[in-house]
């Protein structure tokens, strides 16, 4: 079931300070791009919309048009709002022959959802990515900036029960 939790979330003063204060780090900082973008985008509900974009484009410098260039090759980057967890697993070659889709198809049952699909809660989001650059211990997956090798099935199965009970914090 695939959600619009865009409209669940709006830019509130408190939020937009938070976000003035991480991206002017850029104007001192501007090698630690990514980092400022991660965490902005963690203020921002998990999600870098446009209201977002416009924010950091005045604090920066950086046009909107720059801005959506680099989040859009990143797979860790979103304009749309996610979910809480954001299940990513690689979907190339070497992580195919690999067994990564019937770990992607455990991971689906588990949690009720498709690859592209939030849950109706916001809690998780599956989506599949290019790569995670882990190949040698695929399949693999990230669920947010954590990352699990080496996964079975059943073993992707438990991670996803784990998450769903709350075992883990975002």
């Amino acid at each position: 079931m695939r959600t619009n939790l865009e409209a669940n979330w709006a830019v509130t003063p408190e939020t937009e300070q938070k976000i003035v204060d991480t991206a002017g780090r850029y104007q001192t900082e501007p090698w630690q791009l990514m980092h400022i973008l991660l965490d902005i985008q963690k203020i921002a509900n998990n999600s870098f919309p446009r209201e977002v974009a416009v924010i950091v484009s005045r604090e920066t410098g950086l046009s909107e048009a720059s801005l959506y260039s680099f989040i859009s090759y990143y797979a860790m980057f979103s304009p749309s709002e996610r979910g809480r967890y954001v299940v990513r697993m690689c979907e190339s070659a070497p992580c195919h022959v690999r067994g990564s889709k019937a770990v992607m198809e455990a991971i689906s049952k588990t949690l009720a959802l498709q690859p592209g699909e939030t849950s109706g809660d916001g809690r998780f989001t599956l989506e599949y990515c290019q790569c995670l650059g882990l190949c040698v211990n695929s399949p693999a997956v990230m669920v947010n900036e954590a990352v699990y090798k080496d996964l079975t099935p059943g073993r992707a199965a438990t991670l996803m029960e784990d998450y769903m009970r709350g075992d883990y914090d975002a």
